[in-house]
């Protein structure tokens, strides 16, 4: 008589899934935000990758190409642009050649940390009890793979809200969004994607011959001397400092600037200090989820930008005195 009872090496096989999820989920429960986030960093700094993105921005979707991989702590990327113009950026290490085949041009630039994809992810330095709650919301599912929502929260709405999904086994960060309050202003999603696959190196090169292309070389980095300054915000929204002060030209400028940088820890607000121009245009300006205010004095032209709202921007500049 054949027995209806499984046999014991399925009950086996059984018994260890199912503790084995046990544990893991245990692992995983136990994981604090604040570690969440150091994985997230550790994956931004280590993890090769190939997928699609989606950006959404100003009310804008564009889908980006991605392939990435970090050989020796120096990044190497390529990124395509799949509708519109066909941009395609390549980049090794800190340089990088943004290519226009529609204008048969290179521009070649010099990135330090700057993200191709990401705006200014936060880090576990955050001082969430003062500024910002931060919270493990949920689990969802995206691009495939299983992620960990972290959502946080300002305290106020001098600066944005973020949530992250976060790739279960790798931390990396497979959805950003953006928040002003309840409202997404920004959000990068992974359609697809593979991570920590091998990449042949012929998939980071170009998809062009750029030999005939006309090259242009452009410094995206500012030469700066650290300096004491006079200048101080009277009415800094809480929680921002100054960080650093120091003197730079600007390109197109043979005049110094005092550039400022305020910070929250997260949040970043650039002063810049300069002889009035002609061509400034003081009041409000907007692109995307980065707002400036300027304002003129007699002589002098006061700008702060950053990603930040743009009552932030305005407090900031407007209140900025002599001490």
């Amino acid at each position: 008589m054949t027995s209806l009872m499984p046999s014991a090496t399925p009950v086996r096989k059984l018994l260890f899934i199912v503790t084995s999820l046990f544990v893991c989920g245990q692992a995983f429960a136990e994981r604090t935000p604040h570690d969440w986030l150091n994985a997230m960093g550790a994956a931004v700094q280590s993890t090769s990758y190939e997928g699609t993105v989606v950006r959404i921005q100003d009310g804008r979707a564009e889908a980006l190409k991605v392939v990435h991989t970090v050989t020796d702590g120096v990044v190497f990327e390529k990124v395509i642009a799949q509708e519109g113009d066909a941009l395609e950026i390549i980049r090794n290490g800190s340089e990088v050649h943004r290519i226009l085949p529609d204008r048969q041009s290179v521009v070649v630039e010099k990135w330090d940390d700057q993200s191709t994809i990401f705006s200014t992810l936060p880090s576990s330095e955050i001082r969430f009890s003062n500024e910002y709650d931060v919270a493990i919301d949920r689990t969802e599912r995206i691009a495939g793979r299983e992620a960990t929502v972290l959502a946080i929260r300002p305290h106020d709405h001098y600066r944005y809200g973020h949530r992250l999904w976060l790739d279960m086994e790798t931390g990396f960060p497979l959805q950003t969004q953006l928040l002003n309050g309840g409202t997404v202003i920004e959000q990068v999603k992974f359609a697809d994607i593979s991570i920590n696959e091998k990449i042949d190196e012929s998939a980071l090169a170009s998809t062009y011959k750029t030999d005939q292309f006309t090259w242009f070389t452009h410094s995206s980095t500012h030469q700066g001397t650290d300096v004491d300054s006079q200048w101080v915000s009277e009415e800094i929204p809480v929680g921002f400092k100054a960080v650093s002060t120091h003197e730079e030209a600007m390109p197109g400028s043979t005049a110094n600037v005092t550039h400022i940088l305020f910070s929250d820890g997260l949040a970043n607000v650039s002063v810049f200090i300069e002889a009035r121009r002609d061509d400034g245009v003081p009041g409000l300006a907007s692109m995307g989820s980065s707002n400036s205010y300027c304002v003129t004095r007699e002589d002098i032209e006061i700008t702060a930008i950053g990603e930040v709202p743009a009552i932030t921007v305005k407090q900031i500049a407007t209140s900025m005195r002599k001490r």
